[in-house]
């Protein structure tokens, strides 16, 4: 979507839409789904710049980080941000953001085109560190199978013979308590 700013100098522009964003524009190898994203907003004129303010609706599917299981997770997201015509740093375009800078869009140009602020906010709402559940045990580092489901008995203390110094320093550590 391309909204004119010119014309919102004159009365703010208001949008509610429906989105497939797809996965390989997000490239996020946790991601596995996305539903169709719906949001709503507005653009208003705020002297120097455009105000901003819209609501994300969606799904969005993860593998957990440490069991691999998907996670359907709905997301209710807000999003404000102050759009300024765009400023230049000089050779390469380059310069550190200050806080202040954080929820400013710059813009090159009359024309706010809406794709990459969506994008840019839904890579915001994926996790880091998805998890299915705070006490996720994993998958074992030996056999690879799910830890929530019942131990395995695949013999995973022994050390990975990289470790083995650490493992002698650790138990020597021990000794002296």
């Amino acid at each position: 979507m391309r909204i004119w700013l010119d014309q919102v100098r004159e009365e703010p522009f208001n949008w509610d839409e429906t989105q497939s964003v797809s996965l390989e524009s997000l490239d996020r190898p946790e991601l596995q789904g996305l539903s169709p994203v719906r949001w709503r907003g507005q653009v208003v004129f705020a002297d120097p710049g455009y105000y901003l303010r819209a609501h994300l609706s969606y799904e969005q599917t993860l593998a957990c980080d440490r069991c691999l299981k998907p996670i359907v997770e709905p997301v209710e997201s807000d999003v404000e941000l102050m759009i300024l015509a765009e400023r230049h740093h000089g050779p390469g375009g380059e310069h550190e953001l200050r806080e202040e800078d954080i929820g400013v869009y710059h813009l090159e140009g009359e024309i706010l085109e809406t794709a990459p602020v969506l994008i840019e906010q839904l890579q915001l709402n994926i996790p880091m560190k998805p998890l299915c559940g705070p006490d996720c045990q994993g998958l074992c580092p030996v056999c690879g199978a799910d830890r929530n489901a019942g131990a395995c008995s695949c013999g995973e203390s022994t050390v990975d013979p990289r470790w083995a110094g650490l493992a002698a320093l650790k138990s020597r550590l021990g000794e002296d308590k």
